[in-house]
């Protein structure tokens, strides 16, 4: 049979975006609209005319609002079957009008139990029970009715009734396939929350991911490998995924990964902070009174590695700082802030000879990053572990040579400890006055990681504080670092060999800091 002509549709949603524009479509098709609760009420300040559901079934909404269209009027609206004629004699007979379309989204489980300072209660209290199953009914029902589940298909339902009057099968059945894979991952969500609190243990027994495409990518790490960008649910705060791109093409995989090691950087970096990344390993860092002098310093860290790379900062981009990215010699992939100012992107967009291909992506304000959970593929399973993104508490800090640091060299030192963590194991960073000079990544010993971070800095090593992400095995590190003229180190500590470690900087009148914590970056 053809397809229905939409005349009634049921309305309920947590997520109100877009609903204005859908209501006006609706309404200038001539379709009647019902609704409940806070949507109803959104709906008629709005200025259209809605039939409210509780009027319509002749039963009131109750418990606070737990049971609103949980009645055989509604769902025998939405499940009939046109071409069954005792179906449509069952409406008939018990007074049911259809509902040729249902626009429902969830309560916001997974964005809720994601706070930190949850309660059970709040939990509990955002569990849908009568939006479930309406979407269930309809999904159920695509032969006849079309079911949105997010603000993103309401443009596409418009054009098709706009065009028809209804919506093809085909267009409804991508719809149902939608709302199923909402539903489920809703309950998902449910069913993770309820195996991490059951007995206090986060790593649940079974871990389930529900992640939905955002973009397909022109490639992967290589050309031949095809690629997409994924987004988790509830997620919140400043993230490439949810990201503005303000200028530029489209980003690519290792823009991406990229991008993200440097709004992790400067998220943890004082002041205003510059990070220059290259092959996802900062090569440049920085922090200052004002974001010019941080990106200068940044960029002059290691200049050569800094050609091609990937930018981010902690403040928005204003035209001092785009002056210096734009000066001679530069040449920038893509930049990460919390936002650009008119005379910024004007300057970064037509000036440099790179101004049509940079892309500048708009974060908004970076606020403190909440613990999250980090996946790696296995072949034939995952890793998961927390993320390692929290501050070290510096109250467990303690120097071990004879000499404490200084002052500045503190200040050094909390600044090669914020960064060196960000870089492959084995690691080592090399900073002086808040500014990376000379980064050792990847290695398979940490010596040589040392020397090539020791080669980077240069003739300005001498005076500077000198980072490392584990342990040092032995002092050759360290006879190293004193040769080139590091004063000071910091590192976790915990080698059998700590004495002849610390014994080496002693006899050189160097400073140690053990922090007691290890931040291996595989």
């Amino acid at each position: 049979m053809a397809s229905p002509r939409i005349e009634r549709a049921l309305i309920s949603v947590s997520d109100k975006s877009g609903l204005s524009a859908l209501a006006q479509g609706l309404a200038a098709a001539g379709v009647e609209l019902y609704s409940t609760g806070g949507t109803r009420r959104f709906l008629e300040q709005e200025g259209f005319a809605v039939q409210d559901v509780a009027a319509y079934t002749g039963f009131p909404e109750m418990m606070d609002g737990r049971v609103k269209t949980l009645h055989p009027k509604i769902h025998g609206g939405i499940l009939c079957r046109r071409d069954h004629r005792e179906d449509m004699a069952a409406l008939k007979k018990h007074g049911i009008a259809s509902f040729e379309m249902v626009v429902v989204n969830l309560y916001p489980f997974a964005a809720t139990v994601a706070r930190a300072d949850v309660r059970d209660e709040e939990a509990i209290e955002q569990i849908d029970i009568g939006g479930p199953s309406l979407v269930r009914a309809a999904a159920k029902n695509h032969a006849f009715v079309t079911v949105a589940t997010s603000a993103s298909q309401y443009a596409s339902i418009l054009d098709q009734l706009s065009a028809k009057g209804s919506t093809t099968l085909e267009f409804r059945r991508r719809l149902a396939g939608a709302a199923f894979a909402h539903t489920a991952a809703y309950d998902a969500a449910i069913a993770d929350y309820f195996a991490r609190t059951a007995d206090g243990e986060p790593l649940a027994e079974h871990w389930r991911l529900d992640l939905r495409r955002k973009e397909i990518l022109r490639y992967g790490e290589n050309p031949h490998q095809r690629a997409a960008l994924y987004a988790e649910p509830g997620a919140c705060g400043a993230n490439l995924v949810s990201a503005r791109q303000r200028h530029g093409k489209e980003l690519s995989y290792n823009n991406l990964l990229d991008l993200d090691s440097a709004l992790a950087i400067v998220r943890g970096l004082p002041d205003c902070a510059a990070a220059v990344i290259k092959h996802n390993n900062p090569c440049g860092a920085a922090a200052a009174a004002e974001s010019s002098l941080a990106a200068r310093a940044a960029l002059d860290g290691d200049p050569l590695s800094a050609f091609g790379s990937v930018l981010g900062f902690n403040r928005p981009v204003d035209a001092a700082t785009a002056e210096v990215l734009v000066e001679p010699g530069r040449f920038i992939e893509a930049i990460v802030a919390p936002g650009f100012t008119a005379e910024a992107y004007e300057i970064l967009t037509t000036r440099p000879k790179w101004k049509a291909n940079v892309r500048l992506m708009e974060v908004g304000e970076l606020e403190a990053e909440t613990p999250r959970w980090e996946y790696r593929r296995l072949a034939g399973g995952m890793l998961i572990q927390e993320a390692d993104n929290l501050p070290d508490p510096e109250a467990e800090w303690r120097p071990v040579t004879k000499r404490a640091p200084t002052a500045a060299e503190w200040d050094d030192l909390r600044f090669a400890w914020s960064i060196v963590r960000h870089v492959k194991s084995n690691a080592i960073a090399v900073a002086k006055e808040r500014t990376l000079l000379g980064a050792g990544a990847g290695q398979m010993s940490r010596v040589d990681s040392v020397q090539i971070a020791l080669t980077k800095a240069g003739a300005r090593a001498p005076g500077s504080a000198m980072g490392s992400d584990a342990f040092f095995p032995f002092a050759d590190s360290i006879r190293a670092a004193a040769a080139a003229g590091v004063s000071a180190v910091i590192q976790p500590g915990g080698s059998r060999n700590d004495p002849e470690v610390i014994a080496a900087c002693d006899e050189h009148g160097m400073a140690m800091v053990f922090t007691g914590r290890r931040h291996f970056k595989h």
